[in-house]
């Protein structure tokens, strides 16, 4: 680790566990641009794609509340958007099979611009289940389904529903409210990063992320079916589940990778469960080596 963070590869948090005991736990680098702070563990950083995570959990926790199915049409649950939302399901949302195109990331300055976006789609990329397409309309809309079954503030249901039953004391959903202790992203020019001004990205340590994958894997949030529902993906190459990677076995998780990216800040989870073996990288300054240096951990513990 000392080395990746010498030659730069590397500015971030690193967690390890194994048999159920975090065996490594360190930082490296710097908080901010101006590098005049040394980065602690109880940082927190955002991990992009692997919040995704937290909106499918949402869904499958009301689907076991017998709230809705995941074959459910949108429209079935917000019957104000256009008539594509009588073709989509949730599962679409879950496996970025909808067809919607991508937000039009130019005119949005929050959520409501987002929503009323949805709106003025009149037509599909491709019919619902054929095709896929990883972006984040699918994702704003199951928080937006999530909002309307529960009248709750998706930040809310997930601080309340997620963060609170396992413990993840530190982390929190953007806008960041509390910002003590939040690695700033930067990158290699050490321009900072602009604050995120949408629901739905986390900021947490390497520890909250720990408990969630601890969580999530014992049955926690859900049950070992909803698991397994959760971490199905389109049948082509190159896809990825509402868990990003993961791989069963006669219906029972054994592995599982998910890594994000928001901005200059790059997460990775790589979980193993049969070794109980769980890698944690986060990152304030992206440079794309995460999985190299997951990879030298993994054969290192294999010696």
């Amino acid at each position: 680790m000392k080395q990746f963070s010498q030659n730069g590869t590397f500015n971030g948090n690193v967690l390890v566990s194994k048999n159920n005991k975090i065996i490594y736990n360190a930082s490296f680098g710097f908080t901010d641009a101006a590098k005049t702070k040394k980065l602690s563990t109880d940082y927190r950083f955002n991990i992009g794609s692997i919040t995704k995570e937290f909106s499918g959990v949402a869904l499958l926790q009301l689907q076991e509340k017998g709230k809705l199915k995941i074959e459910d049409h949108i429209s079935q649950h917000i019957p104000e958007l256009p008539k594509w939302a009588n073709e989509v399901t949730i599962k679409d949302l879950l496996q970025y099979t909808s067809g919607l195109p991508n937000v039009n990331w130019k005119k949005i300055k929050s959520n409501k611009d987002i929503f009323d976006d949805l709106k003025l789609i009149d037509k599909l990329d491709f019919v619902p289940g054929t095709q896929y397409d990883y972006n984040m309309n699918n994702v704003f809309l199951r928080q937006f389904i999530v909002e309307k079954i529960t009248g709750m503030p998706y930040k809310k249901y997930v601080s309340k529903n997620i963060f609170q039953p396992c413990k993840m004391n530190s982390s929190e959903i953007t806008p960041i409210v509390d910002e003590k202790l939040i690695a700033k992203g930067f990158n290699n020019k050490l321009t900072e990063d602009k604050p995120d001004f949408l629901v739905g990205g986390t900021f947490l340590p390497t520890t909250d992320l720990l408990k969630w994958s601890d969580c999530l894997y014992s049955n926690k949030v859900i049950n070992e079916n909803s698991l397994f529902e959760l971490g199905q993906q389109f049948d082509l190459p190159d896809t990825q589940s509402s868990l990003g990677e993961a791989k069963f076995k006669n219906k029972k998780l054994v592995t599982h990778s998910h890594d994000g990216r928001a901005g200059n800040y790059e997460a990775l989870l790589v979980s193993d469960l049969n070794e109980k073996l769980t890698i944690i990288l986060l990152g304030n300054n992206y440079n794309g080596k995460l999985f190299e240096i997951s990879d030298a951990i993994t054969v290192i513990l294999k010696k």
